[in-house]
């Protein structure tokens, strides 16, 4: 037999599958101590789902890859999102908590608005963030209430206040991680380096954040957090930055046509090439060229 897949689809389902109260339709924290999903080696969750390991866990797979989460790693899912088990034990970790909130809770809040600015979201397993949280005791808590018309908004609050706090500890570990995000952005510039030099015809599918990021062994998500905290620029904008610093290298070192070197650097001819480069510069590319 293959491989059996539970699709959960709301919050009380979740609940009920593992083993949990549901004290709110839309919102839960759920104690995986409780839980028992040995049946089923693959979950889907059709809402917001965010897992807090607190034991080892071993041969867990998240999108298409296999890790071991630790003690403490917390890891963080879109509705739709689907988290695995390998190995030979395929198990749920034994230890740790689940936060799981549907869309609609926070719908008309400002969470709801700003939901997709906390691109954590979007990291691979290796990237999950490594932290101790007191604020799913805080959601759970409240939780035990009953239900009036402020829990809404006290629970998204809650709920957007742990996303910061998410935040601010990834932006530790980027300081934390500094030499290997500095090794990783050498890399990427010697990528991009090569790519021109060797004169590949360029297309956006190449030089594509998602395909950057595939070769540097990172999601496009965490890829784009790390330039802008290494370099306060997008991947686009400092692939125009790029493109125009080899240009100026080229204009002063090679006798390359403005056509050639607007074609070579990806541009869609040699007139827009050199609006974009004065505009940039202050110059013409042959001003820019021509000796003082």
């Amino acid at each position: 037999m293959g491989d059996k897949v539970l699709k959960i689809g709301t919050v009380h389902q979740c609940n009920c599958c593992l083993g949990s109260k549901t004290l709110h339709p839309l919102v839960s924290v759920i104690d995986l101590s409780k839980a028992d999903l040995s049946p089923h080696t693959d979950i889907k969750f059709g809402f917001y789902t965010i897992l807090l390991s607190e034991c080892k866990c071993e041969a867990y797979a998240y999108g298409h890859q296999c890790c071991d989460f630790s003690d403490g790693t917390l890891v963080c899912l879109t509705p739709g999102e689907s988290i695995s088990m390998k190995g030979n034990n395929k198990e749920f970790p034994s230890k740790g908590w689940i936060l799981a909130f549907h869309p609609d809770l926070i719908c008309g809040t400002p969470l709801g608005l700003n939901i997709h600015n906390y691109t954590f979201f979007s990291y691979c397993p290796e990237e999950a963030l490594h932290l101790s949280l007191e604020f799913l005791e805080r959601i759970r808590q409240e939780l035990e209430r009953c239900i009036d018309r402020h829990s809404k908004k006290i629970i998204s609050k809650y709920i957007e206040l742990l996303l910061d706090y998410c935040t601010r500890f990834y932006e530790r570990q980027f300081i934390t991680r500094s030499e290997v995000n500095k090794k990783v952005f050498r890399e990427f510039n010697h990528l991009l380096d090569n790519h021109f030099n060797v004169k590949v015809s360029l297309s956006t599918d190449v030089l594509s954040d998602e395909y950057c990021a595939n070769l540097l062994h990172l999601s496009p998500a965490y890829f784009n957090d790390l330039l802008k905290y290494e370099i306060g620029k997008e991947f686009k904008e400092y692939i125009q930055f790029k493109r125009f610093e080899i240009a100026k290298g080229w204009l002063v070192n090679t006798d390359k046509t403005l056509g050639q070197i607007a074609q070579e650097l990806g541009f869609s001819n040699s007139q827009y090439f050199s609006r974009l480069f004065k505009k940039i510069t202050g110059c013409s590319p042959n001003e820019f060229r021509m000796p003082n």
